[in-house]
């Protein structure tokens, strides 16, 4: 029988030493953040995982990735130095002489219009942020989120049933699909769109997005058969190559106005039965950001003139 952890056997250093890699991801890159030398870091560790009686990292690589208690363990030491911070910043005099920080998750198949229409109501706070985006594949970010390194995720799928993350969706709405084209091909395609998309030049989302298995349907349902001749992860660069002509390309309509004058395309057709669902994925049922929140308000009026703000757990354990 493991022997309980007293409160004594934890150390205020020790636990701020674990926060810091688990955050950085490398011993060698939180030494740097806390100005230390690395045996230093590495003992102070190996002192809170025999007073936990648990290993809390495992090799990844050549990162460090956290155990199923290290992800536990992190949660509580974050928690606890956000109120340790909130408490100096009291005693400071209030207002801290930096803005807050708003970390970002985007998936790099995450239109980059589509994104700035979402964060914008953050941007908008009285209170200014510092914003910070990153992006990389969905499961590499939701992993990320899981052990907090970012305050929230945003995306155009919801999380998959087979995913063993505690996360939370909110859905911030959603839109219908337009084809657009430059000028010369979507004069030729709009006449009788849709069924000019069959045998037509297009330029599509890769196979692995939501958009694209929605897209996929549609075609088949109306035995459409395009040329395919382009497949992207990045939207912006499939919008380049859609501004040279070389296909028709599927955006949000939500933002279709902005990539007519931003790309100096042309609408082909709107398509109402194919709809993009956008999300904020978080790790906390009742957010408390103040910039989350009010990505979360401004989807409750309707901001992308869709459907109200819901949420729902998203944990791959249920």
């Amino acid at each position: 029988m493991a022997t309980p952890v007293s409160l004594y056997d934890l150390n205020y250093h020790h636990l701020l030493y674990f926060w810091t890699v688990a955050h950085e991801g490398t011993v060698a890159a939180a030494c740097a953040k806390l100005h230390l030398a690395q045996p230093t870091v590495s003992m102070q560790i190996r002192s809170l995982e025999r007073a936990l009686g648990c290993k809390l990292f495992r090799r990844a690589g050549r990162t460090l990735a956290l155990t199923e208690v290290g992800q536990m363990v992190y949660r509580h030491a974050d928690e606890m130095f956000a109120h340790a911070r909130e408490l100096t910043q009291a005693f400071a005099g209030g207002t801290p002489d930096r803005a807050p920080r708003l970390v970002v998750g985007v998936p790099d198949v995450m239109p980059k219009l589509v994104t700035y229409r979402l964060l914008a109501p953050a941007l908008q706070l009285p209170q200014p942020v510092q914003l910070e985006c990153r992006e990389a594949k969905f499961d590499q970010l939701l992993a990320d989120l899981a052990v907090h390194r970012f305050d929230v995720l945003l995306s155009d799928a919801p999380i998959g049933l087979g995913v063993r993350v505690k996360a939370f969706e909110h859905i911030l709405g959603d839109s219908a699909v337009a084809f657009c084209a430059a000028r010369p091909l979507a004069r030729r395609l709009r006449g009788k769109f849709p069924h000019s998309l069959h045998q037509a030049p297009l330029l599509l989302p890769t196979e692995n997005t939501q958009l694209r298995r929605s897209i996929d349907a549609w075609l088949e349902a109306r035995q459409l058969v395009p040329h395919i001749l382009g497949q992207f992860e990045d939207s912006a660069l499939l919008k380049e190559f859609g501004l040279a002509g070389v296909g028709a390309f599927p955006v949000p309509s939500v933002v279709v106005d902005d990539v007519r004058r931003q790309y100096r395309v042309e609408i082909v057709g709107q398509v109402p039965e194919i709809r993009s669902r956008f999300y904020a994925i978080t790790t906390q049922r009742r957010v408390q950001h103040p910039a989350v929140l009010a990505l979360l308000e401004a989807a409750r009026n309707g901001f992308l003139g869709s459907t109200a703000n819901r949420s729902h757990s998203a944990s791959g354990e249920r």
